[in-house]
């Protein structure tokens, strides 16, 4: 009986310092940001390049991912609007069979895009790895991140640490029940963030420089 106590003792320490973790990232992320994120195109500043983030066009039930779709309008009107010159398009490429850049490549040009006003790097498999290779390989300093809010907020916060100055341009998102497990995961992915800006981690894959000329 004395050890079922301490058990249950330790299980409930080990939830409270998980909500604080999680709840404690969120505010973090939310409140260093806030000034950082525009929802219109006539007042975000211009950057020369947008880092649009990449996500899968289809999901695992056919169906056409919203995000996706909305992250490419997004890019889309802020390169009409003349607030970049460029989109580097930051996505997983880690099989042959998936290519986000290259399909949201074809899709931006589908919209009107000129295909050399497009960079494609096939190595953004995380956030992380998005944000520093756009410093370190492609030499941006000044950016404008490309998504919905709460991956702005997050890619956002990851350039401050990375020496980045970067501003957001809010895709539109997604409705709470459509988007519910990406939230959830949203919330643990700030967790680890932290640990990664903490512990200094570094992308998969870095490489010789790429000037955007």
């Amino acid at each position: 009986m004395p050890y079922l106590l301490a058990f249950i003792k330790i299980a409930i320490i080990m939830a409270i310092l998980s909500l604080l973790s999680i709840f404690g990232a969120n505010w973090l992320v939310v409140h260093s940001t806030k000034d950082k994120l525009y929802n219109a195109s006539n007042e975000i500043p211009h950057n020369k390049v947008g880092l649009l983030l990449g996500t899968g066009k289809v999901l695992s039930n056919g169906n056409t991912n919203l995000y996706y779709t909305y992250r490419i309008e997004a890019a889309v009107r802020l390169y009409k609007a003349q607030k970049v010159d460029y989109i580097l398009v930051s996505g997983d490429n880690s099989r042959k069979t998936y290519d986000e850049p290259t399909t949201i490549k074809n899709d931006l040009i589908a919209k009107g895009i000129p295909a050399d006003k497009i960079i494609l790097d096939y190595a953004g498999f995380r956030t992380l790895d998005s944000v520093v290779r756009c410093k370190e390989i492609f030499g941006q300093s000044s950016i404008t991140v490309i998504s919905q809010q709460f991956h702005n907020e997050r890619a956002i916060y990851l350039a401050q640490h990375n020496g980045i100055t970067a501003v957001g341009y809010n895709a539109k998102d997604v409705s709470r029940r459509y988007g519910f497990k990406t939230k959830l995961r949203e919330r643990l992915a700030r967790v680890k963030m932290l640990l990664d800006v903490a512990f200094g981690k570094n992308p998969k894959f870095l490489g010789e420089p790429i000037e955007i000329k």
